[in-house]
């Protein structure tokens, strides 16, 4: 979709051995970024991963562990990365209990590795923007930083926040050739998602497309998952000229999930 538009840009992507960190890496790479990966694993799965994406694209590609929940060393993957023209902030986990239930040392890990990772790893990389004269910073967000759902509370609480982040470090780097946005994906079909499926449709003694649209996709209108490649195409469109007037905003890739 996009043409090499990136090539000499370093992009760090946090979370980024699966899912949706892996899909926008993907995109990024094939628009002519190298790449960070980055996940809290170090094996040699990680660094095989490096090297096929760097050889399917034709791009320098590196791993380098950092564990989302510790601040210092999130700043220490974006000074470990020693460039960092496009910084996407992806790395998120989820726990789902009433409010009364919850456990606080979950509500503490999705807050460190949802939220507070990203203000860290943004606080590290925007000296090294602005010595560039250019960065792109991409938090991914979610339906649920615009609206809410039972039972996530931490999750909501981090992806608002997440939101507000944003939107102050658009303010921030605002007379600068810097921007900062957030996307938030709806449901989105991802290795993890998929083989929740089978379960799922145990459960609820329904067929495949019965529980994607009943169920699954309840609260998203188009009725179809939003995919990783999609939110890619997102992030590499938010690094490229075109955008260079859209910042501390949110771009909803949700099937129309928050308009209703």
């Amino acid at each position: 979709m996009f043409e090499k538009f990136l090539t000499g840009k370093t992009a760090v992507v946090t979370g980024s051995n699966s899912g949706i960190g892996l899909g926008v890496a993907h995109q990024l790479a094939a628009a002519g970024a190298d790449i960070v990966l980055n996940s809290f694993t170090d094996n040699k799965e990680d660094h095989a991963l490096a090297d096929e994406l760097a050889k399917q694209h034709g791009v320098t590609v590196r791993y380098i562990k950092a564990d989302m929940s510790k601040g210092d060393e999130c700043r220490a993957l974006i000074e470990k990365a020693g460039k960092c023209d496009i910084l996407v902030n992806n790395a998120g986990i989820q726990h789902v209990a009433p409010i009364q239930d919850f456990p606080s040392d979950k509500w503490d890990a999705i807050i460190a590795i949802n939220l507070s990772s990203a203000f860290h790893t943004t606080a590290a990389a925007l000296p090294k923007m602005r010595e560039a004269g250019w960065g792109r910073i991409v938090n991914i967000a979610s339906a649920h930083g615009l609206t809410a759902s039972p039972y996530k509370s931490a999750y909501v609480s981090a992806k608002h926040g997440v939101v507000g982040l944003t939107k102050v470090t658009g303010l921030e780097t605002a007379r600068e050739a810097i921007t900062c946005n957030a996307v938030c994906p709806g449901y989105v079909l991802t290795p993890l998602v998929e083989a929740q499926i089978p379960d799922t449709m145990k459960e609820y003694k329904m067929g495949r497309d019965e529980v994607i649209e009943k169920v699954m996709l309840e609260r998203q209108p188009s009725k179809e998952f939003v995919t990783v490649e999609q939110l890619g195409d997102t992030v590499v469109f938010l690094c490229s000229d075109a955008a260079a007037q859209i910042t501390g905003t949110t771009i909803s890739v949700d099937g129309g999930w928050t308009a209703l």
